[in-house]
């Protein structure tokens, strides 16, 4: 059974934030040592941990540099994603436990 979660935009980035902080501090890099490998400016990747903002552009960068892009390719690429199925009724959503 699919579960569905309410997640708004600033969910979805602060958890990227969050991952991002810990691959960083995993390598025991400082935002110094990520900004140099990157060149994101320190003071934007501090303030992507702390607010979830930054562009996208940004974010695809630093995630280069700290794991596979290929995992986030292969999430949105439609041949290695299993197609999800969406409520369509209320019915639907508070059966799935809403």
């Amino acid at each position: 059974m699919v579960s569905y979660r309410l997640l708004t935009d600033a969910d979805v980035s602060k958890a990227f934030a969050v991952w991002l902080r810990k691959k960083r501090e995993s390598r025991k890099w400082s935002r110094d040592a990520l900004a140099a490998r990157s060149l994101v400016p320190a003071s934007t990747i501090k303030k992507f941990e702390l607010t979830g903002r930054i562009s996208f552009r940004q974010l695809l960068v630093l995630w280069q540099c700290l794991d596979d892009i290929g995992v986030l390719y292969d999430a949105v690429d439609p041949d290695k994603r299993a197609e999800v199925k969406f409520p369509q009724t209320i019915e639907e959503v508070l059966k799935d436990g809403f």
